[in-house]
């Protein structure tokens, strides 16, 4: 693993943990937006492990039917390890205002990409940069209820 790579995992890793204890500590009074968006926790399974793996999202996309998540990594071009958790295991929990709710996800099609990529923009412009600094595509995830 390259230097960069460790400091922008390590960098995640901290930041997570910081919000996580924030909303914990406030039970969800402070920190539960970011940036004019919707912050959620997503309760994934680990795809070597099997154990519960909770990262702390945003959520520019916020709809009563579905959300949707950005596997940006700050336009990192690796995949954040959430999202390879729930390619393998689709059946998450999202926590968000002292709401738990269960729900399967699924990476948008290319069609779904075009029409929510406008939206998830508008709701955090630094989205678009990392989609052209990252070489992968950005995925996108919808979480509907299960």
């Amino acid at each position: 693993m390259s230097a960069r790579n460790f400091s922008v995992d390590v960098g995640f890793r901290v930041l997570n943990l910081l919000h996580k204890g924030v909303l914990r500590a406030t039970r969800g009074h402070v920190g539960s937006s970011a940036f004019g968006m919707k912050v959620v926790e997503l309760v994934t399974t680990g795809r070597t492990s099997g154990l519960p793996r909770s990262t702390i999202l945003t959520a520019p996309v916020h709809e009563q039917d579905y959300i949707v998540l950005v596997a940006s990594k700050g336009g990192d071009d690796r995949d954040p390890q959430w999202f390879r958790n729930l390619v393998a295991q689709p059946k998450v929990v999202i926590r968000a205002k002292g709401e738990t709710r269960d729900m399967m996800t699924r990476v948008a099609t290319p069609e779904e990409a075009a029409t929510l990529w406008p939206r998830v923009i508008a709701a955090y412009r630094p989205y678009e940069r990392y989609g052209r600094r990252s070489r992968r595509e950005i995925p996108l995830v919808i979480c509907e209820p299960r």
